[in-house]
């Protein structure tokens, strides 16, 4: 099994995602709308500003941008604080701008959402919520203080107080709903990315215990003829060297270190079976393969081949893939994990699919997490700790791996609970717990074909 620390998915260092260079970027933008806007209030619809002060904030962005672009390079990547500070100063910039031109009574005054979204994208959920508080106090200061808007003829603009209080409610409901929505939507996305990596890490863990298994039994089958030479000939010397005893213990010696050669390939090849299981397989050669690590964890893993689907010899022979391999094995790993005492694996085949339904006596799956089972990063199966597994501490990787591999292989997954499952009473020799079922089309997976029953001759070298 992959050991993937939690440690790798937990650091949420996002900030350092950041370059400087996009937000100084982005800060030109919003001085040359701010500058526009400016100009059109005063050119176009004759509003008496504050130009001067106006102009003033913003040359001081401006001025921050400048010293940013030449000071820093081109490539920084902001810490968390930095962003932090960084995006506050836009919200404190943008705010005063706004109470020097109407505050909330100016339409311009929904930009104040932006930089709460931004941070919610960006940086950790407490510096999203220190920003989405600074905006609502500003535009709740905003409400009550700020220059007015006025013509050169002297008329005031400004709004009734029932649409400036909408106008304020808006704005604080946006902040919340826009930073909130944007943070789960960010979450989801670092959680599947997180395990799509995680993934990755096992299927390529798999991929090379396969690859290193295929060299080792290629080694093995090439070997078998020389090392079969080696112990007879030193058979027959042993025999025509009685008279010379130490002689006769070398030729013995040589033959016993021959058929320890033997046996440690076959022992290190045990994963490849021989060349034409390398790459297909019986299928209960494939679950027994993948159920193999965890038959002495305490736990009874009963097989139960051929369910309901005649005679064993008419089973297929399936692709043996890392990916299924790997997929199964997870499974029967929380099987295990969970079970009391029993895990049932059963497989089925017909014209068109193959079944396999992996079961266990424990408790099954609680009825809340039963529809999201698959999901990453759910952390237990059943309501609170299991108490016959105490220790147990997982980060709900395993689930979603097999589920993401098996479908990748074209599998289909169902996860169910036996019909009394959470039953005190139930008879714990029953299939009653956990059940995991996976059907596979089997046009899908099949690998049999006519010249996979022919001799695999001799190996042929790898090539680069």
């Amino acid at each position: 099994m992959t050991d993937i620390s939690p440690g790798v998915f937990k650091s949420r260092s996002r900030g350092n995602w950041i370059r400087l260079r996009t937000l100084i970027l982005l800060r030109w933008w919003a001085i040359a709308g701010q500058i526009s806007a400016l100009v059109v209030a005063q050119r176009l619809y004759d509003l008496n500003l504050e130009i001067g002060l106006c102009y003033l904030v913003v040359g001081v962005s401006v001025i921050s941008n400048l010293v940013a672009t030449f000071i820093y390079p081109e490539n920084k990547r902001l810490s968390e604080r930095e962003t932090l500070l960084v995006v506050l100063f836009d919200m404190l910039q943008l705010g005063l701008m706004l109470y020097l031109t109407g505050g909330l009574n100016n339409p311009f005054s929904i930009l104040i959402v932006g930089p709460v979204t931004v941070s919610a994208s960006a940086i950790s959920s407490r510096s999203t919520v220190f920003l989405g508080l600074t905006a609502i106090l500003i535009v709740s200061v905003l409400a009550k203080f700020h220059l007015p808007l006025r013509t050169d003829m002297g008329f005031v603009l400004r709004m009734p107080h029932i649409f400036l209080f909408g106008n304020w409610a808006a704005i604080v409901i946006a902040v919340v709903f826009l930073g909130v929505y944007s943070r789960w939507i960010v979450s989801e996305m670092d959680a599947m990315s997180n395990a799509l990596q995680a993934t990755q890490m096992a299927l390529a863990r798999e991929q090379k215990l396969t690859d290193l298994g295929g060299v080792v039994a290629a080694a093995a089958h090439e070997l078998g003829t020389p090392l079969a030479t080696i112990k007879l000939a030193s058979s027959e010397l042993a025999e025509e060297l009685e008279e010379h005893e130490d002689l006769r213990d070398d030729a013995l010696l040589i033959r016993e270190q021959a058929d320890r050669c033997r046996d440690i390939l076959r022992s290190m090849g045990r994963a490849g079976k021989d060349d034409l299981h390398l790459r297909k397989a019986p299928l209960t050669a494939v679950l027994e393969e993948a159920a193999e690590p965890h038959l002495d964890r305490g736990k009874t893993i009963h097989f139960d081949h051929g369910h309901d689907s005649g005679a064993i010899d008419t089973q297929p022979t399936i692709y043996r893939r890392p990916e299924i391999i790997h997929g199964l094995r997870n499974l029967v790993q929380n099987a295990v994990d969970f079970a009391a005492e029993n895990v049932w694996i059963e497989s089925g085949w017909n014209d068109k699919t193959l079944t396999l339904r992996i079961m266990d006596d424990g408790r099954g799956y609680s009825t809340h997490v039963l529809g999201r089972i698959g999901e990453p990063f759910m952390r237990r199966r059943s309501i609170g700790a299991d108490p016959r597994r105490p220790e147990y501490e997982g980060m709900g990787l395993g689930l979603f791996i097999a589920k993401t591999l098996l479908e990748r292989s074209g599998a289909t997954l169902s996860f169910a609970n036996g019909s009394d499952a959470t039953d005190p009473g139930r008879n714990p020799a029953h299939h009653i717990g956990a059940v995991v079922e996976v059907i596979w089309p089997r046009k899908q997976i099949e690998a049999e074909n006519p010249e996979s029953r022919l001799p695999t001759g001799q190996n042929q070298p790898f090539s680069a």
